[in-house]
């Protein structure tokens, strides 16, 4: 009882240590008595120490079983709203922009320099190692020759949706925290922000959307929790790199007003277009008019180098938006979909029953599978 910690237990220690810029991310503790842990690499961009850009699942009775390959730097691991297993990852080499991972078992998350560690004993259950990633190519088509090689499931375009996501957690307060239950909460770090998330799998892939929450937290968020009462803590630091926030140490809470807001709910991803759901009834005279619906697409360059523009840019064409009889879902037809592109919705000028414009009228779709 004197404030300091009585006794430390080594979970792992199968992987290795070399530089203080190695970052491991472990998982919340999961209903087998597991921990996911996501190993980011030396120094962000080296293979300096064994198995660093790997995940693996250190089991209650003390195993360390590898499950995957690829990693850059993530910012978290976690269960999506599904339960199914995921990461946060950087932008930077071989990936465009931020995004969540599947961290798919036996999978390739994209970045080819922890291949080395397909060579280490224990790595042996994980096959050979993947096909070499083509520089300057395209993650979709690499998909479809590398097996192994997991797409991103959704990617938060640069700047206009964090810069460098971190933590993520799904709202199970049972409407506590407003009309997003289920959905995934996402933390970034330069921007200071927290965003939306949803995930679907379609055709076998992860796919989904991002959507804007709140802005203007005081430091870089690297954690945030749901309490029981339905209470969003975040928390984080100003040191290291550029932050939007500039507190030090700063823990703040996010409450519900009990005013629900205005805002995309949802969009999943239909064979011919989009299903939009929103938290109110939409005004129909507004809603209903196609050209309403603003979308555009592109991917990003899968390459060596840091980052990348957003390129292959369209614009596909909203032909026909049909509202529900509750006037909370609007069924989008969209000429031009692109399998494998970000699909950027503006929706400006779509207004609610009563007149109100969308607080957030962005949201950005993650189109891995067109579904069947």
């Amino acid at each position: 009882m004197d404030g300091r910690a009585d006794r430390f237990e080594n979970l792992s220690d199968v992987w290795g240590f070399e530089h203080y810029h190695e970052f491991a991310f472990g998982s919340p503790v999961m209903p087998d008595g597991s921990v996911f842990v996501a190993l980011g690499l030396s120094e962000s961009y080296h293979y300096k120490a064994r198995f660093r850009g790997w995940a693996f699942q250190v089991t209650g009775d003390g195993r360390s079983i590898p499950i995957a390959s690829g990693i850059r730097s993530a910012g978290a691991v976690a269960p999506n709203e599904h339960g199914v297993m995921f990461y946060a990852e950087s932008q930077g080499p071989w990936n465009g922009s931020c995004s969540l991972k599947h961290l798919k078992p036996g999978g390739f998350m994209g970045h080819p320099i922890s291949f080395p560690a397909y060579d280490l004993p224990l790595a042996a259950a994980m096959g050979g190692k993947p096909l070499e990633p083509t520089n300057q190519s395209r993650l979709h088509s690499e998909a479809e020759r590398i097996e192994a090689l997991v797409p991103y499931a959704v990617v938060f375009p640069y700047r206009k949706m964090g810069q460098s996501i971190t933590t993520f957690r799904v709202d199970r307060t049972g409407g506590r925290f407003g009309p997003f239950e289920g959905q995934l909460f996402v933390g970034d770090f330069a921007l200071s922000v927290v965003m939306r998330a949803t995930t679907e799998l379609v055709d076998g892939v992860w796919q989904g959307a991002c959507y804007p929450f709140r802005e203007g937290f005081g430091n870089g968020i690297l954690a945030l929790e749901f309490t029981r009462g339905g209470q969003l803590i975040t928390g984080g630091t100003n040191r290291g790199w550029p932050v939007r926030g500039n507190r030090s140490f700063v823990l703040e809470r996010l409450e519900w007003t009990g005013r629900t807001p205005f805002e995309i709910e949802r969009v999943v991803a239909r064979r011919d277009g989009f299903g939009l759901d929103f938290t109110l009834p939409v005004d129909p005279a507004t809603a209903s008019v196609s050209d309403n619906y603003r979308l555009l697409a592109y991917t990003h360059i899968y390459q060596k180098f840091y980052g990348s523009p957003e390129v292959d840019v369209t614009k596909p064409r909203v032909v026909a938006a049909r509202v529900s009889d509750d006037r909370r879902h609007v069924d989008l037809v969209v000429e031009g979909l692109v399998q494998g592109h970000v699909h950027e919705f503006d929706m400006s000028d779509v207004k609610s029953s009563n007149g109100q414009a969308l607080l957030h009228a962005k949201a950005y779709y993650t189109l891995n599978r067109i579904p069947k």
